[in-house]
């Protein structure tokens, strides 16, 4: 199996808003604000082929299918989408997709499934050979979403994906379309039903699997999030997620599984590990995958 880190557009967020409660004083020393005190995002995807027989992508980035006066509202920097030219430079198309897996559907982990917007045209879905892998739960929450986080799904979107008769929709640790070569965990802290896709390692000890990579989704968006306490404004229950992210984190650095980073603007992949008073840092920050193993997917040897 080979993994392939797949850039998406690019974002401008609030710093304030993505740092949750941390004082200004703290997260300028990981991120630089512009002058409307926005930070650097990526939407950054994750393609694994072959997995389960499959060519296989996590997530989609947000996408180019914001209107013009959005698209600068929510700080798209590009007009184009980003994640088809990405996809094209690893050496694939949207239509070699046979699974995407969607840890949720806020419109910056799922935009990319639509085509680009252009004037006076309708939302079109794109990947049209793939299966949509989605958690029931989640699927309710975007189906009725709450008041707080309503402007965070796409208008419509559930009604394009219905349409395809190509939902996948779970609620356990594995996907019949991927088999037992991924393993999904769960977090509600950031919305009811996330996703957290495991690409289990070639390592098994006592039945356990070492080693493999895991999209952290919005639990760990990026590497200043490593630290438990450090939570985002966005997120709905805080104190669930830091709960949640504590006994995520012991789990990875217990088994050795790096993290997929998708908002981090420079890396794409880490190791974490735990010290003796109990904190987490990372390791061996790694900035893009391409064609890497899954046994060896670091830029230098640890």
């Amino acid at each position: 199996m080979k993994l392939w880190s797949i850039q998406g557009n690019t974002q401008k967020l609030d710093g304030g808003s993505m740092f949750g409660n941390a004082p200004r004083a703290m997260w300028t020393q990981w991120a630089t604000p512009d002058d409307l005190n926005r930070i650097p995002l990526a939407t950054r995807g994750l393609l694994a082929t072959p997995l389960n027989g499959k060519t296989v992508l996590f997530e989609t980035g947000i996408g180019a299918f914001f209107e013009p006066k959005l698209r600068a509202r929510f700080g798209v920097q590009e007009d184009r989408h980003v994640l088809l030219d990405s996809l094209r430079d690893a050496g694939f198309a949207h239509t070699d997709i046979d699974v995407v897996v969607l840890s949720h559907l806020h419109f910056d982990h799922a935009g990319g499934l639509l085509a680009p917007w252009s004037e006076g045209g309708m939302p079109e879905l794109l990947f049209p050979n793939a299966t949509f892998v989605l958690s029931t739960p989640h699927w309710l929450r975007a189906k009725r979403p709450h008041a707080r986080d309503r402007a965070s799904f796409i208008p419509g979107l559930c009604e394009l994906l219905e349409a395809t008769g190509r939902l996948e929709f779970i609620e356990g640790a594995h996907a019949p379309s991927l088999g037992d070569a991924v393993q999904f965990h769960y977090s509600d802290g950031h919305t009811p039903g996330m996703m957290l896709a495991e690409i289990l390692g070639p390592d098994v000890h006592d039945g356990v699997h070492h080693g493999g990579v895991v999209f952290c989704a919005d639990l760990v968006p990026g590497l200043p999030w490593v630290h438990v306490p450090i939570t985002m404004g966005y997120d709905r229950f805080p104190e669930l997620i830091i709960d949640e992210k504590q006994t995520f984190l012991s789990d990875m650095a217990a088994r050795g599984v790096r993290l997929f980073l998708t908002h981090d603007p420079d890396i794409a992949l880490v190791q974490v590990v735990r010290d003796d008073a109990g904190r987490f840092s990372a390791r061996h920050p790694t900035a893009a995958l391409a064609a890497r193993s899954l046994q060896h997917p670091f830029e230098t040897t640890p």
